[in-house]
């Protein structure tokens, strides 16, 4: 599963407080039998520090080890920049999140293809002749209908496009959304109330 450490908008500080939380998690999960790899890394404005942290957990104890490790996180400790601020809480979110989503595979095989008569302008040949098609694409429960074409075999041709055509907009969407989610998680640290609080 994947796990993204954010220091949300917070300030410096908080960058800071990041990348000490990271290690301590990584720390902590040789003792939870947890492999632990850093997928991806924003860095912060000053060396060593992490605007946000994706973390891939693997293992028998991944499900209570991201629990123990989720939600909101304070690290607590003194200002290493600002000597006059009075604060030692330095607050980050640390979330589960969908990183990949599976493409839909899309094979002719995994098609119904059957022909129908649709009503309409189109002559007697189109009223009478079952040239339009409806296909079905049965992992998804996809349907479309065709009957532009006078042809059958046109008409299939054009179905079995339009099914891929609409199940990759599908796909493109279903990234886009998780793309979203985990932007959103930047935006949701709660200061205060955290789950767990770590110390130098």
């Amino acid at each position: 599963m994947h796990l993204l450490m954010s220091a949300g908008r917070g300030p410096q500080e908080c960058t800071w407080a990041l990348a000490h939380l990271v290690r301590r998690l990584e720390a902590s999960a040789v003792d939870a039998n947890v492999r632990v790899r850093r997928v991806r890394t924003v860095a912060g404005d000053r060396p060593e520090t992490f605007r946000s942290v994706l973390i891939e957990l693997s293992g028998d104890g991944v499900g209570p080890f991201a629990a123990s490790w989720t939600g909101t996180l304070c690290w607590q400790a003194p200002s290493p920049y600002r000597a006059s601020a009075g604060r030692k809480n330095w607050y980050v979110i640390a979330q589960p999140c969908q990183v990949d989503v599976p493409r839909t595979a899309f094979a002719e095989t995994d098609v119904d293809v059957v022909a129908c008569r649709t009503g309409g302008p189109g002559g007697q040949h189109r009223n009478k002749a079952s040239t339009a098609v409806r296909a079905t694409h049965r992992p998804s429960g996809l349907v479309v209908v065709v009957d532009t074409e006078r042809q059958f075999s046109l008409n299939r041709r054009i179905a079995l496009q339009l099914l891929r055509e609409r199940l990759e907009a599908g796909d493109d969407a279903a990234e886009r959304a998780v793309t979203t989610s985990r932007w959103q998680i930047h935006d949701a640290l709660v200061r205060g109330n955290p789950t767990r609080v770590e110390r130098p």
